[in-house]
């Protein structure tokens, strides 16, 4: 893994905000950021931050990154194709937070991954992310925007359709937040 001799406000150098996520391939991701609207308060991610979160990890102490490397190393699938179609929004509190792309209604080989992920992050000796599976790619976050304001671009990609990618390994990610939006740096690459 990386070390970084600087870390950013708020955090430790001892420690980083870590994902394990799996990418987009490049002409997948440019496609998802034509889709961008420009609507005021719609904060598109950049082509290169889209990925399907498999866990969040939070802050992890460096002590545990080589160790997390090496079970992240030890989870081996057999690659798989992943569609993406059907944009939509999680909302809270009534408004819309994040626009997403949706990977279907499920896809066994992405449940069995994410649940190989989960059992190495335990064998590293850290908590899982014990939040539901719901796999998805964030290519949009909401700041303030009405749902009468998305409703009529949510409507017109109900059914988009990215085709069908083949998963051929995950990214380990530190990720630093800013005011105007975070930035995710692999760290480990795996693949099949």
């Amino acid at each position: 893994m990386n070390s970084a001799p600087d870390a950013p406000p708020g955090t430790s150098a001892k420690s980083k905000r870590l994902f394990v996520g799996l990418p987009l391939p490049a002409e997948l991701r440019h496609a998802l950021c034509a889709l961008d609207p420009k609507l005021p308060h719609l904060l598109w991610l950049a082509d290169e931050q889209m990925h399907l979160t498999l866990s969040f990890l939070g802050e992890v102490p460096a002590i545990h990154h080589e160790t997390l490397a090496e079970q992240l190393r030890t989870v081996r699938v057999e690659p798989f194709r992943l569609p993406l179609f059907g944009l939509g929004a999680f909302e809270a509190q009534g408004k819309p937070t994040v626009v997403w792309v949706s990977t279907g209604k499920g896809h066994p080989h992405l449940f069995v991954l994410h649940r190989w992920i989960q059992d190495a992050v335990i064998r590293a000796g850290l908590a899982p992310d014990l939040r539901p599976f719901r796999p998805h790619v964030t290519i949009a976050r909401a700041k303030g925007i009405s749902q009468e304001a998305l409703k009529p671009f949510l409507k017109r990609h109900r059914e988009w359709d990215g085709g069908v990618f083949e998963a051929g390994g995950f990214t380990l990610y530190a990720s630093v937040l800013s005011s105007a939006r975070a930035t995710h740096t692999p760290e480990l690459t795996v693949t099949f």
